[in-house]
Order: C-alpha cells, then structure tokens, then sequence
C-alpha cells in the first residue's frame, strides 16, 4: 500500500482449463501490482511475484504453472514459470533475447510461443515448457501473438494491417486481411521488408482474439470493422474467413469463445456503458446476458457454464462476479461511501452530440469549481466506473468532467474517424463546447475550470491551454506528447505507425498538419498555471520532446511546475501514482479556488518548481477496461 492506495490490473483471474478452481491474478502487494496464485476452493491465495517495480502481466496453463513476465524499467525482460503450489522459477524457453514481450501462448501439451520485440522487428519462438527454443519466425514492425491451437500447430499473429496464421514451424498458413484472405506455405520476410500498407481508418480491419478451445478445433475468431458495424468473424484452415453477418453491433465490441468451442460471449461498449451477450455461432443467435448497468470490464465464461465478470460504476469500485457462486478473490476495497453524484450530459456538435459523464460534489449548491479530465487513447472512452481521480477530487469539493470527445470508442467507427479539424483540434473544439454548455447551464464556474489528462489526455489538455487560452483557469499535463514531430522520431515503432496513420503521413511528408496539431507551437500563448509530470524512462511520450517544451515556457514566462518520475510510461506500482494525485488536486485546489477554501482530500507535496523523485513507481492505470483489441497501439 501507498498511503491508503492501491493498485492492480482491471481484469478477470485467469482461470486453469484442467482445474477451475486453480486461478491466477494481480493485486496490490505494499503498493506493488504483483501476481498472486488463488485456490478457490482453499480460499488461500499465495503471493508468486516479488519484484522492486511490481509485476503486471500473470497467466496459467492447461498444467497448473503460473507465468509472469519478469521485466526492467525499459520494459524488456523475459517470461518466466513456476508450478502453482510454489517452487523454483524457471525460464519459459531458453536463449530467447530480452526484450519487450508480444505476446505468450501455451498449447494444451506444453508447446510455448514467444513474441518479443527489439525495437525494429517482433521474433517467434517456439519450443516445449522450460525447453529450448526455436526462433520460427522474425516480422517487421509491432505484431502481437494472440493465440496458439490447443494441439499446438498453429499460431495467431496480429500486425498493423492484416492477422497472420502461422505453423510452428514458421510457414504460413494464411494471411487475413479485411477483404481478403491469402494463403500458402510461404517463409514469412525477414526484418527490412515490405510493410502493409496503413489503412484509412477502421473501415475494413480484422482483430485476432484467439483460437477456439476445443482440442478438436483450429478455428480462430476475429472482430471485423465492416460498412461502419463491428462484426464476429472466424477463420479454419479448411472454409477460409467467415464473417457473421447476423453478429453485428453499432459501437465496438471485444470476444471470448466459451469452453464448448462453439458458442462466444461478447461484450459491447457504448455510450460508456457495457452489456454482454452470447453468441451461438452454429445456431446463430444472440442472447443477451443481464449484469448490472454500468461497465463491465472483463468478463469470460469459465468451464462448467460458470460466467465471471468483474463489474463497476461511477459510484461503485470493482468487484468481481461468478454466477455460480465461485469464491473469487477481492478486488481493493473502499471504506465508507464513494462521494459525488452523476449524470450523462449530451452536447450537440457538427458530427453528432458529444456526450459527458458529469461528476458534481455533494454539497454542490450553485456552480462549483470543475476540472475536465480528459482521457487518453485515442482509442478509449471514458465510462461510467469507478476513477480514484474522480473520487479525490469530487471529495475535495471540485466537480468532474469526462468527455468522450470525436475519436473516442463507443460511439461508432465514424465517431472514432471524425477529426474535422485536424488531429486534437477537433477533440479540444469538443472541450470547450462542452465546457460552454456546463457553464451556461450554470453547473459549472466558468472562471474555475482545468484539465487533466495523462498520455494522449495530457497531449489534449497541453493543446488546449494554448489553443484557446482564455477558457482554463490551470493545467496538469502527466505524460503528455508535448511535440508531435519530436515524439514521433523517438517514440516506438506502433505509436509512430499511428501518429502516420493519424496525421496522413510523417512529419517529413506533412510537416504544417504536426505543427499545427503539437502542443509546443502554441506554447507562447498559455496563460493558465501549468503541472506537467513526466518520466525519464518513457518510450511511448519520451522525456526529450516535453523538456524542449518546458524550455519553451520558461522562454515565454509561462508560470509552471514539473514534476519527474523515475519510471517508464506505464507501471504496476502506486508511488509514484499518489504523488502525482497529491501534487495535481493540491495544485488544481489552489489554482481554481484560492486561499480561502477548504482543505484538499489529499496530504500536500511540495508546490512549485522543479521536482525530482525516485520513488520505485510508475503510475497506476485507472481501472478502466485494457483496450477492446490489445495489439491497437495507444498512448495512454
């Protein structure tokens, strides 16, 4: 624990197909994220993990081995195991290169594949549990292993553009692309060749979510982006790619196959708020599945028909659900009442209502100060679930504001393709509007309101205050893409992939649509006091881009603050996360109340200046859902 915080991941126990009742999860260890081994019929669970910046990333096989990926700060390590009672860690393969992982997949017999990285290219290896390891493959770019066959044959590899079928002897089974599917057993390039092109948008993409569980079976199921629906897919060697027409939803979607092969229980998005449904894929029906109305952010079905699911709302922190009464271990909890009431506001707009999730204190009388914390992504929304942000503020007095500005999830691919005005300015444009309205329909002080946001929601909040500055009272800016051009020369490979596919090009190609969508060409004209936080290992928003755009306030004599994280862009441990919360609602408190105010929620830090920490954490995600498709690169 740090202070009263505690971290861990939004999402299921794994559960081991042989025995249900032996699980895997994360949780918080002394502030730490780390992996835990959970019994449930002892109702005992054993920590497995114990490492100095925490551990996000756990899983179980067919056999009962629990497997944790044992990483640096740089995020580059490698995939280890040890049997679910306890005893020596072992390798998950031997000679694989350290690196970022890509991906883990077990077969049925203890066949493993390994994806890792190295920056410019993702390498396959293949070999038994603990063995040695053959590399069957090496692919340009980011791709992502998404599934191996319970006989161990084939393996499921997501790029950019297109999923690739591989054997695990490195031949290619088919590559499956939106409107067509190759196949043959041709050697997959080497690092340096021909990339697939980018496509426009999600028009006519594919997402691989893994193969079918029947031992029998080698049936891979997908997510189709067709004619503005997302639609269930499937994929055999034998019938090629199947899209199910009558399995289709208006706003994203994400899949799990059930335990029969046959059936999939598929959960939605929309208008930050989540259902599930079953699909029967030889029957072809879809069934509604009643949980409770707010998000749900995991859920999958367990062997014996059991269906967990791990539920929230804005008023209620996670819990996690089995309706067959299977003793799950307990997500943190609260003590006492989450503070604040809320409400869905709607806000017309060129391309369709913007809709917000309004937060307001609960001694709200009148407009009261209100700080917009804007999200990251792109590809995310903000949902009705529970925030610790959301909850500290409100419980300081300040109301809060979520908007799902154009390009979030949840609302349709034309939603998420509608940049009018350029990338970031359209979502700012969405921001004022909205804060317009709040203000007009007095909810809100229109002299007494900030933003906060982290990653891509830190890029938007620094655009913002430099786009239209007569509009924010003060800033926090965690993480943020400061300078577009200079982020993309040194962020990763994926996010690169995406600032190209974002802006039509490189900066090289389109160099007036980055300058006039980066935070650093309107530095100048900030007027609000300004918090930026950052970290000196993060390769997503690198440290070099945000220190070129504190010179430039410095130079401009911009009142700010900076605050540097000893840690990369993501992170499984909550120091360094309560830091943050501390110094930002103190700072928000005094910016957009002044002196004579109550105090804050949160212990006061140091207020002004430079500041370093080397505190061991990275920032804790809130506990939103981890992306509908895993392998779409996203700031944060």
């Amino acid at each position: 624990m740090s202070g009263g915080y505690q971290v861990y991941r939004a999402a299921l126990p794994e559960v081991c197909a042989a025995d249900p009742a032996k699980m895997v999860f994360t949780a918080d260890a002394e502030g730490r994220c780390e992996v835990f081994a959970w019994d449930a019929g002892a109702r005992r669970a054993r920590q497995v993990t114990r490492r100095p910046r925490g551990t996000l990333h756990g899983a179980v096989d067919r056999d009962a081995h629990v497997w944790w990926f044992d990483e640096d700060a740089h995020g580059a390590g490698c995939w280890r195991f040890q049997p679910f009672a306890g005893g020596p860690d072992r390798p998950g393969l031997t000679n694989v290169p350290s690196g970022p992982s890509r991906g883990l997949a077990v077969s049925d017999h203890g066949t493993v594949a390994l994806a890792v990285g190295d920056g410019r290219a993702t390498a396959v290896h293949v070999g038994p549990r603990g063995g040695t390891a053959r590399t069957v493959a090496r692919m340009p770019g980011r791709v992502t292993l998404t599934g191996i066959t319970p006989g161990g044959r084939l393996l499921a590899l997501a790029g950019t553009a297109d999923v690739t079928v591989l054997t695990c002897e490195g031949e290619v089974e088919a590559v499956l692309r939106g409107g067509s599917t190759e196949s043959g057993a041709r050697p997959v390039p080497p690092a340096g060749g021909t990339r697939a092109a980018l496509p426009a948008g999600d028009r006519d993409r594919l997402w691989s979510l893994g193969f079918a569980p029947a031992p029998e079976a080698e049936e891979l199921l997908l997510v189709r982006a067709r004619d503005d629906r997302y639609v269930l897919a499937s994929w055999r060697p034998a019938t090629g790619l199947t899209t199910h027409e009558w399995c289709a939803f208006d706003t994203e979607i994400t899949a799990r196959w059930d335990a029969d092969g046959r059936s999939v229980l598929v959960r939605q998005d929309r208008h930050g708020r989540s259902t599930l449904h079953r699909a029967d894929l030889t029957a072809r029906t879809l069934t509604p599945v009643a949980t409770p109305p707010g998000t749900v952010l995991d859920a999958a079905t367990r062997p014996g028909g059991d269906l967990h699911y791990l539920w929230t709302a804005a008023g209620h922190p996670p819990r996690l659900c089995s309706t067959r009464g299977t003793a799950l271990p307990e997500p943190p909890s609260l003590p006492g009442r989450v503070p604040g009431t809320h409400r869905d506001v709607w806000t017309p707009g060129p391309d369709g209502p913007v809709h917000t999730l309004l937060g307001l204190p609960d001694a709200a009388r009148g407009p009261v100060p209100a700080v917009f914390l804007v999200h990251g992504g792109p590809a995310d929304h903000d949902r009705d679930a529970y925030d610790g942000v959301v909850h500290s503020l409100l419980a300081s007095g300040i109301a809060v504001v979520r908007v799902n500005y154009r390009g979030s999830t949840g609302y349709g691919p034309r939603w998420r393709r509608a940049y009018r005005d350029g990338v970031g300015l359209t979502q700012v444009a969405d921001l004022a509007s909205v804060r317009t309205e709040l203000v007009a329909r007095r909810l809100i002080r229109g002299d007494a309101v900030g933003l906060w946001g982290t990653s891509w929601g830190g890029y938007l909040t620094l655009l913002a205050l430099g786009t239209r500055p007569g509009l924010w009272q003060a800033g926090v800016a965690v993480k943020p893409v400061a300078d577009c051009a200079a982020a993309h020369r040194t962020t990763t490979p994926a996010l690169r992939a995406l600032d190209e596919r974002l802006f039509g090009g490189t900066p090289e190609e389109v160099p007036d649509r980055y300058a006039r969508g980066s935070p650093i060409h309107y530095a100048t004209a900030v007027r609000a006091p300004l918090l930026v936080a950052a970290a000196t290992h993060d390769a997503k928003c690198p440290p070099g881009q945000i220190r070129g755009y504190l010179a430039a306030l410095r130079a401009a004599g911009v009142r700010h603050e900076a605050l540097w994280l000893d840690s990369g862009h993501d992170g499984y441990d909550g120091h360094d996360h309560v830091t943050v919360l501390r110094r930002a609602v103190v700072f928000l408190d005094r910016e957009l109340r002044g002196p004579a105010r109550r105090h804050p929620q949160t212990p006061r830090s140091a207020r002004s200046g430079e500041h370093d920490t080397t505190a061991r954490a990275t920032e804790r995600r809130t506990p939103h859902a981890e992306g509908h498709h895993p392998q779409r690169p996203a700031r944060g």
